[in-house]
């Protein structure tokens, strides 16, 4: 009968709640920080740190590449944490990375506008925005891998949607506090410093994030394989040169999350600026939609944690094909309520979609490369894909003055991300509750390394038991004399 107090299933469940709790909030502050940057670049940006002789539309259009500068800065932070990740254990990573994004979020609350300095506000607000980039490059995979790493056998990708969970519940909380304050007369919003306040929270919420993080530990069996292969191949070398095909279907299997700032940081901008949407308003759809979001998430990681992979995975984007162009004319309309529920209902999909896709990549790569693998192929693709989405999107309707081709893009996005996991599929298995070929050659690795630390062990008792035997030959001679 097992002891209720040292039941090794408790403990192994316990812990995995707890790194999965420490995952959700970190993370949830995390893309807060990111999100009241892409938000302030919808609404603030153009008009503050951009010349005030420049069009309206060509300011929003330098606002959201201001915002792409996060996202070029993100493949730097996953090669950078991901490396050190892989080398010296997820948890620190994760505690330098919460400190970072921090820093950085609180000084851009704190800087002067284009009026007060000129030109140097647009640039140190690029500066800042790449060390936020930098830091929510190395987050993500952590957080993903701290808590599918330490989950209960079989249930690795279900205990990654606490990571995932942290984006849409991230960004409620962004979009609840601008909505808020959207509620200020324009000269306080802009020009008094109400649009710093998201920023300087943030000071506040770090500290509680890190209180939490720094309680969690690493998974036991990944401590040891990164251990033993700290005097082995850089893990970006590895990935690179070993992986690279599964890199590439890592990469592509992404695009399809970054539909949310065809949503969000763009659809802000064009339906409050050429729709006629009242920007509080808007904002409250939006707040809606993520709520509808935290919902359907986490359904996601349970469909794909149940059934086949495969099928969960055509299950949760070939509905964006026809729901997305339907949300763009719903917005066209100026119809509240059809607008409100094509929003809502174009979100599931992506949404359940990035509550599985964490786990389903952390699958993929070998433990002693997974941060690095796993951070260096989310933050590629947010950089192709999710960093030009609002810009891109923001160009094509500036140049041919319609949604349409809006609308097609976003398909595209979602086409790409269905054929690239797929073929991911075939190569790492497509049962989550059966090791993948990267896990299963972890665990025969383990099994290796421990089959050798017992003939270690017998070799040095058989050593130590020759030198206390004594040697007969001489004990009959004593015996002798």
């Amino acid at each position: 009968m097992k002891s209720r107090n040292f039941d090794p299933e408790m403990t192994v469940e316990k812990n995995a709640r707890k790194a999965g709790i420490a995952s959700f909030v970190g993370t949830t502050i995390e893309w807060y920080d990111f999100y009241i940057y892409g938000l302030s670049a919808s609404l603030v940006f153009g008009e503050i740190f951009f010349s005030k002789g420049i069009d309206r539309n060509v300011a929003t259009l330098l606002s959201f590449i201001t915002l792409w500068a996060g996202f070029l800065a993100r493949p730097i932070g996953g090669i950078i944490f991901g490396h050190l990740g892989d080398r010296l254990g997820r948890k620190t990573t994760l505690v330098i990375t919460l400190i970072m994004m921090g820093i950085a979020t609180t000084l851009i609350g704190l800087l002067p506008t284009y009026a007060q300095i000129g030109a140097a506000a647009p640039v140190l607000l690029v500066l800042l925005r790449i060390l936020q980039g930098i830091a929510v490059g190395g987050e993500w995979g952590g957080a993903v891998l701290i808590a599918s790493e330490n989950a209960p056998k079989g249930k690795g990708v279900l205990y990654s949607a606490f990571a995932q969970q942290g984006a849409p519940a991230g960004n409620l909380l962004a979009t609840g506090i601008f909505f808020v304050l959207s509620s200020l007369p324009k000269s306080d919003f802009l020009l008094n410093g109400g649009w710093r306040i998201p920023f300087l929270l943030s000071s506040v919420l770090i500290v509680i994030g890190m209180i939490i993080r720094l309680r969690i530990h690493d998974a036991k069996k990944v401590q040891k394989l990164i251990e033993e292969n700290k005097s082995k191949q850089v893990p970006l070398w590895e990935v690179m040169t070993q992986h690279p095909r599964l890199l590439i279907y890592a990469i592509g299997s992404l695009p399809i999350i970054y539909i949310t700032y065809f949503k969000t940081n763009f659809a802000v901008a064009w339906a409050t600026g050429s729709v006629g949407y009242d920007k509080s308003t808007f904002l409250g759809m939006i707040a809606i939609c993520v709520l509808v979001q935290c919902l359907t998430q986490p359904f996601g990681a349970v469909l794909a944690n149940k059934i086949d992979m495969r099928k969960a995975v055509l299950l949760m984007t070939v509905p964006e094909f026809v729901l997305m162009p339907f949300m763009f004319y719903a917005i066209s309309t100026q119809s509240y309520w059809m607008a409100l529920l094509a929003m809502c209902l174009a979100t599931v999909p992506h949404g359940m979609f990035y509550g599985a896709i964490g786990g389903i990549l952390a699958r993929a790569f070998p433990a002693r490369i997974r941060y690095t693998g796993l951070s260096l192929a989310n933050q590629l693709s947010a950089l192709i894909f999710g960093g030009t989405a609002p810009s891109l999107a923001q160009f094509i309707l500036y140049k041919t003055d319609s949604i349409v081709g809006v609308a097609l893009l976003s398909g595209g996005y979602a086409l790409i991300s269905l054929i690239s996991v797929l073929a991911l599929l075939r190569l790492t298995g497509h049962r989550a509750d059966e090791l993948s070929h990267a896990e299963h050659a972890d665990e025969l690795h383990l099994q290796t390394l421990a089959a050798e630390k017992i003939v270690k062990r017998d070799a040095g008792q058989l050593n130590a038991s020759t030198l206390q035997t004594p040697n007969p030959e001489n004990e009959s001679g004593m015996l002798a004399r």
